[in-house]
């Protein structure tokens, strides 16, 4: 499996405005990576994303042109002012309405152009347009190493590296927590005493510190949803297993509080469904015992309420498992409807909501390997459930990609992605924009 390298949105700002003039006077032949490498293995027929008629289509556009016998001044008004429309040829307004299309992998390439094509990806707009139209890619963020980000495109299957944290060793150590929300990657830990935030941002490729919680926290449950996610319970700074629970606005950057939950847990798991946000599964109580039931949370009513029996049943060598050796529930939502990991009798189940009872309606991926479900992803990618992991022997191993659509009728997985990994996945989120 070949790796591409990342093509995100770098700082351009210490270029000079002569590249600017001289990226303008060429023809857009062909806006995709500057490394073109022979395309991945799949098993199935070559997948065309749709996006790339789009990329067709713009092929012959020309950038505003530029009189090369004028004064530097006269180049640089004529920069800001000829490369306001974009597609000179088709105005700003149609010249958006081609970049929404594109690929999201496509716009690190269109923000070399020039600097009015960087400001506006690096601004935000086109991801806000993309969600306001209902256009989403999602991808799958996650980390096999201490500080090292991998990015997956699962439709047109290509890997990319994020930047390294720059992090200390405390932080590279400790127990973390990651969701994605809008176009942010958070990644929490703990630095020697504090808890601490990493954030990751799409727009300029880099790392930096986020805000933290009003109530810091470790071994909770998370989900997003666009542009908020919402983390419940888990663990304070002093060891206590809390009830409370915080909203995260990532255009704002800021953490509102929520009511209380109705039963304190930690090592929960946490999912959007039809417009409300469920807590799974957990340890809690006097006696420290696995919860089994859930909670849901209605954004409207800013109330919860608890609903029997929502975590998975667990059976086999499973049920006997000390709680604090298992995983959090390894749950999924496509198209509203909730699935589970058995990692134990590697099986797929579905909550039914209306009988609120889990059924099994199939296999996990036969080399999903697990310890106690740590080590494996299972998370909803669009319209379909993504596993990552794979098999692994002593100092080496795999990590794979696969892929069920449960529209299709029963897990039947396709391997969308293999690559070489000596350690587990440790940690795993999905960013839809």
């Amino acid at each position: 499996m070949l790796e591409e390298r990342s093509f995100l949105v770098s700082d351009f700002s210490n270029k000079r405005d002569s590249t600017w003039v001289f990226m303008r006077n060429c023809r857009i032949e062909k806006i995709e990576s500057h490394h073109e490498k022979r395309p991945l293995e799949i098993e199935d027929e070559e997948i065309i994303h749709p996006t790339k008629r789009v990329m067709t289509q713009i092929e012959d556009l020309s950038l505003a042109p530029v009189d090369q016998s004028d004064s530097n001044d006269q180049r640089q008004s004529g920069d800001e002012t000829d490369s306001t429309s974009l597609f000179h040829a088709i105005g700003r307004d149609n010249s958006i309405d081609c970049l929404l299309k594109c690929s999201r992998f496509d716009y690190g390439s269109l923000a070399s152009l020039n600097r009015t094509f960087r400001d506006l990806i690096r601004s935000g707009e086109l991801y806000r347009l993309r969600r306001k139209h209902g256009i989403i890619e999602h991808w799958v963020y996650f980390s096999c190493h201490l500080v090292q980000w991998e990015a997956f495109d699962p439709i047109q299957r290509r890997w990319m590296n994020l930047p390294t944290m720059s992090s200390n060793t405390c932080f590279q150590f400790s127990d973390k927590e990651s969701l994605a929300v809008g176009t942010e990657l958070l990644v929490l830990g703990k630095e020697v005493l504090d808890h601490v935030i990493y954030k990751y941002s799409l727009l300029t490729n880099s790392w930096s510190s986020g805000r933290l919680m009003n109530e810091p926290r470790c071994l909770f449950g998370s989900a997003s949803l666009g542009e908020i996610a919402i983390v419940a319970g888990g663990v304070d700074p002093n060891g206590r297993i809390v009830s409370s629970a915080e909203r995260y606005d990532s255009e704002s950057g800021e953490w509102e509080r929520l009511p209380n939950m109705l039963k304190p847990r930690k090592m929960c798991s946490g999912v959007f469904m039809d417009n409300k946000f469920y807590v799974i599964g957990g340890i809690g109580g006097a006696d420290m015992k696995p919860l089994t039931c859930g909670e849901e949370f209605d954004l409207g009513t800013r109330e919860w309420r608890e609903i029997p029996n929502m975590s998975p049943v667990k059976t086999g060598g499973a049920a006997n498992a000390p709680p604090a050796t298992e995983a959090p529930p390894l749950v999924a939502v496509v198209d509203n409807e909730l699935y589970a990991a058995d990692c134990a009798d590697m099986e797929v189940r579905k909550y039914d909501k209306q009988r609120k009872e889990w059924e099994t309606v199939g296999r996990l991926p036969e080399r999903a390997d697990s310890m106690n479900g740590w080590g494996i992803a299972f998370r909803g990618c669009g319209d379909r459930v993504i596993v990552i992991g794979g098999p692994r022997t002593s100092g080496a191993g795999f990590i794979e990609v696969n892929s069920w659509v449960p529209r299709d009728g029963p897990p039947r997985w396709t391997m969308l992605g293999r690559k070489q990994s000596s350690n587990f996945v440790y940690n795993c989120a999905v960013m839809g924009c």
